[in-house]
């Protein structure tokens, strides 16, 4: 077992929940997941297995894609509906459509972002979320954030709905950077217009490269022989395809193996963008050997993690 498997988490587990199935599965507690889940979001959960999980450092940095449902009129204090509210109702009856989507157009960009008290976030050695479910606030700094695109999402069903408390719906499509909470976004949202809101509903739908639609369920993962998982094993090459790679000779693969750097030639160093701070090193049957930090100046790729054959 040496790769990676998309998980689509289902609602009312946690990441670990999700590590563990998994490590009974595929019968080694050599599982680790890359960008945590809150229980209430569904979706594409990262797992990596075996040697693998010594790339997870490479994953958790990767943008994120989300579908999220919103609810407009009040906020909450988790900034989703597992939470109290905290603002009175406030109907955004008079909300047009082209308001909201020019409203939802602000966020676009780089930004600052607090992060929710409600989060697993630490701040001085603690988890934010065990001091907001004892009633403190603790002081926090912005996090800097990046939404490359924030856009209405609809499909068959109207793009804005009112419910009978006055209190109304949309779904959102965010690509974001890591490290972005969507429900702050939602909850940031409802204060610019007025009227408070907090997610209802929020579904991962991409990692970096990684698409939920190459996911599987827990039902199919546990229904699967131990060949078929194998076979369901995204390569270690292949994890890492935001990665340029750099096809390295037998002599090259012997050097690196034993943690040794390579001086690249001026062709060879030519050929690699100079903005490249970590490549891919695989060797002639494009199996990944180890991944490098180039130095475009000196001309060495000095391995940073090297995998067993």
């Amino acid at each position: 077992m040496f790769g990676a498997l998309i998980i689509d988490k289902p609602e009312g587990f946690t990441s670990h929940d999700i590590v563990a199935r998994v490590r009974r599965v595929a019968g080694t507690r050599r599982v680790g997941h890359a960008g945590t889940l809150d229980p209430f979001a569904t979706g594409a959960l990262i797992c990596c297995i075996g040697p693998a999980t010594r790339l997870v450092q490479f994953l958790v940095g990767l943008d994120k894609e989300y579908i999220a449902s919103v609810r407009l009129g009040y906020a909450t204090d988790t900034q989703d509906r597992t939470g109290k509210p905290v603002t009175s109702l406030r109907s955004p009856s008079n909300l047009s459509l082209d308001e909201l989507q020019r409203v939802l157009h602000q966020f676009i960009g780089p930004q600052l972002q607090m992060p929710p008290m409600f989060s697993a976030k630490k701040v001085g050695g603690e988890r934010l979320y065990r001091a907001a479910r004892e009633g403190r606030e603790v002081e926090r700094e912005p996090v800097r954030i990046v939404v490359h695109s924030i856009d209405l999402f609809s499909d068959e069903s109207p793009p804005l709905t009112s419910n009978e408390d006055g209190s109304a719906d949309f779904r959102i499509q965010v690509c974001c950077s890591s490290g972005t909470y969507v429900r702050t976004l939602a909850h940031d949202l409802g204060q610019r217009l007025g009227v408070g809101a907090h997610v209802t509903n929020l579904r991962r739908t991409r990692v970096g490269h990684f698409r939920l639609a190459d996911g599987y369920t827990l039902d199919q993962l546990e229904t699967m022989q131990p060949d078929a998982l194998v076979d369901a094993l995204i390569s270690p090459s292949d994890m890492l395809l935001d990665l340029p790679r750099f096809v390295i000779d037998d002599e090259e693969v012997k050097r690196v193996t034993n943690g040794r750097t390579l001086t690249l030639s001026q062709e060879q160093a030519a050929a690699v963008d100079p903005a490249t701070r970590k490549l891919r090193l695989c060797d002639s049957k494009g199996s990944l050997i180890a991944v490098g930090d180039f130095d475009s100046e000196a001309r060495l790729v000095s391995p940073r993690v090297v995998l067993p054959a």
